[in-house]
């Protein structure tokens, strides 16, 4: 990969993150699961692509303008999903120990 697909491919990794933050801020779940899943096989791109190439001093300043952008919509998602994340957890929690009480104290039928 070269220093113009690499820019290329950070540039769409921004676009999608910015439709990840949209995608929360409306509670439109499912779709931020399918632009998560999109932005990931971009980054697995960029992985497998190491070591990028060296960049002159105005491509690199680009490049790490754009990684603090896609790192500055990531909080904004996280602050957004996690708080949400929390309380589905604790809604499962709480409807496994139903279930297991509802179990335990469930009459036992003799044969």
């Amino acid at each position: 990969m070269n220093s113009t697909q690499a820019l290329i491919t950070y540039d769409a990794i921004l676009a999608i993150t910015g439709e990840m933050l949209t995608a929360a801020q409306n509670n439109k779940w499912d779709q931020l699961i399918l632009l998560e899943q999109e932005c990931r096989k971009l980054t697995e791109m960029l992985i497998k692509h190491d070591p990028e190439p060296i960049l002159d001093k105005e491509l690199l300043q680009k490049k790490v303008r754009i990684i603090s952008q896609i790192l500055a919509d990531d909080a904004q998602i996280r602050a957004i999903t996690e708080p949400w994340l929390i309380k589905l957890q604790d809604m499962l929690n709480t409807n496994g120990r139903t279930r297991s009480l509802q179990q335990a104290y469930q009459p036992i039928n003799n044969i």
